[in-house]
C-alpha cells in the first residue's frame, strides 16, 4: 500500500481509509505477525478507544475462506473468490465501513476503479456512480482468459453478494462484473486494447496516466550515452506478500538479470517505491536500480521497456510510442500482453511453472529483446497505436465526463 499512497499524496489527494480494523489490517502486512505488531504497537487506539471494541469489529470480518490460489483466474467472479469475497462478515463490514466514509465526506458522486464493495456501497446510499474499468471486467467481456474455455464451476461470490445486497435493499446480480457497471461507465484503452461488443453502453477514454507536473529523471539517467540502448525493466513490486508467489513480479527482476548481464546496452531497473531483495544484489555491471522514475519521462528516454504487463505499464508504453517486451505475472497480465502482442507493438515471454515457482525461458526473454530492439517495425507499430489510443482523450476527457456527468445528476 506504500507506492498508491505516496502517488496519492503527490497528486494532492487526501487518501481516506474506511473506519474498520480490516483496512487498517489491509494496509500493512497482513499476516498474523502482522496483527501481533499492530495490536502491540498500540495504533488501534486512536480509532477504537479499547481493545475489545478493535478484536470484536476485526474477527466477524476476517476473510479466512478463499478460492485456492491460482495464477488463471479466469473473471471477476473468480477474482472476488480469491479476494475475500467468500465472507460474509468481510462483505458487510466493507460494505457498512465504505458507505460510512461515502457518507462523512458528503459524496455527491462515487468514481470507482474495480471494486465492487464500493459500487455496492454507493447503491445502498443511492448515490450515483461512475466505473473506471478494463473491458475485461465488464459482464459483456469474456474475462480474462479469453483464449482459452473457463472450466466449469468456478467459485463465485455472487450468493454472498446477494445476501449483502438484500440486506441493503438492492437487487441481486447474476455476475460480479455486474457491480462494474456505473451510471456512467468509462473503459480506459480503446477497442483493440479492450474489445466489448458495440452493444456495451460504455464510452472509451484512452490512457489514464499521470505524472507529477515538473518531474524528471535522476541526472545519472539523463547522462547515460546514447550510443548504446537504453532498457527499462519495471518489475512493480518484487514480493507482494510473505503468504504467497501469485502476485509476485519477482521472476521479472531474476530472468531480466539473467537475460542482459553484460550484454551491451544500459539497464535501469525500477521497483515502483518497493525495496529490491538483497539475493539480487550486486547487480551486473550494465544493471542500475531506482526504486521509482516517473513513468512518462522514464519511457520517453527508453528504446525498449521490460515489465510484468500490468496496464499502466502497458498504457505508458503505448502513449509514449514505444515498444515492449512482456513478462505477464498472472492472468489479467497476460490478457493485456496479448492484445499488445496482437497490435504488434511487443512480444510477450510466457512465464512457465515448475512445482509453484515461476520460471522464464531467459533464451527466449533474449531473443524476444533483440528482435523488439532490431525490427523498426513493431517501434513503429507501438508509435501507431499509441496515437490511436491517445485521440480518445485520455484523463483530460474522463475528467470532463465526470463532472458533465455530476452536474446531470445533481452533484454541483
Amino acid at each position: 500500500m506504500e507506492a498508491p499512497s505516496r502517488l496519492i499524496a503527490e497528486a494532492g489527494f487526501d487518501n481516506l481509509i474506511p473506519r474498520h480494523p480490516i483496512y487498517d489490517l489491509m494496509r500493512g502486512d497482513q499476516s498474523l505477525q502482522g496483527l501481533v505488531r499492530f495490536i502491540t504497537s498500540g495504533q488501534w487506539r486512536q480509532r477504537y478507544d479499547n481493545l475489545f471494541r478493535f478484536l470484536s469489529q476485526l474477527i466477524p470480518a476476517l476473510p479466512i475462506k478463499s478460492a485456492p490460489n491460482t495464477l488463471e483466474v479466469w473473471n471477476m467472479d473468480h477474482a472476488g473468490a480469491l479476494m475475500g469475497l467468500l465472507n460474509e462478515g468481510f462483505v458487510r463490514a466493507s460494505c457498512s465501513a465504505l458507505q460510512e466514509m461515502m457518507v462523512d465526506c458528503g459524496a455527491d458522486v462515487v468514481v470507482d476503479f474495480w471494486n465492487p464493495l464500493a459500487v455496492m456501497a454507493a447503491r445502498a446510499q443511492n448515490i450515483p456512480v461512475v466505473t473506471v474499468i478494463q473491458a475485461d471486467a465488464h459482464p459483456a467481456s469474456q474475462g480474462f482468459i479469453w483464449w482459452k474455455t473457463p472450466p466449469s464451476h468456478l467459485p463465485t461470490p455472487v450468493p454472498v453478494m446477494n445476501k449483502v445486497l438484500a440486506e441493503n435493499g438492492l437487487p441481486p446480480i447474476s455476475t460480479l462484473s455486474e457491480l462494474c457497471v456505473g451510471d456512467l461507465t468509462l473503459v480506459v484503452g480503446m477497442p483493440e486494447t479492450d474489445p466489448l461488443p458495440a452493444t456495451a453502453d460504455v464510452t472509451y477514454v484512452g490512457p489514464i496516466l499521470w505524472q507529477k507536473p515538473g518531474a524528471t529523471l535522476p541526472d545519472w539517467i539523463k547522462s547515460l550515452g546514447r550510443e548504446k540502448p537504453l532498457i527499462w525493466v519495471y518489475s512493480g513490486n518484487p514480493r507482494y506478500s510473505s503468504k504467497s508467489e501469485t502476485l509476485d513480479s519477482m521472476v521479472v527482476v531474476c530472468a531480466c538479470i539473467a537475460a542482459l548481464a553484460n550484454e551491451d546496452m544500459h539497464v535501469v531497473l525500477t521497483t515502483g517505491h518497493h525495496p529490491l531483495p538483497k539475493e539480487v544484489l550486486p547487480l551486473p555491471a550494465n544493471f542500475r536500480h531506482e526504486p521509482y522514475v516517473p513513468g512518462l519521462a522514464m519511457a520517453d528516454r527508453s528504446d525498449v521497456l521490460i515489465h510484468h504487463g500490468g496496464y499502466g505499464s502497458c498504457q505508458t508504453g503505448l502513449y509514449m510510442g514505444k515498444p515492449a517486451v512482456i513478462i505477464p505475472t498472472y492472468a489479467e497480465r497476460e490478457s493485456n500482453a496479448r492484445r499488445m502482442a496482437a497490435l504488434g507493438a511487443g512480444a510477450l515471454v510466457p512465464v512457465e511453472h515448475d512445482r509453484g515457482k515461476k520460471q522464464v525461458r531467459v533464451e527466449a526473454l533474449r531473443a524476444a529483446i533483440r528482435r523488439v530492439l532490431t525490427d523498426p517495425s513493431i517501434a513503429s507499430n507501438a508509435a501507431r497505436a499509441g496515437k490511436r489510443m491517445c485521440a480518445y482523450g485520455g484523463a483530460a476527457q474522463a475528467a470532463r465526463l465526470i463532472e458533465r456527468f455530476s452536474q446531470s445528476a445533481g452533484g454541483g
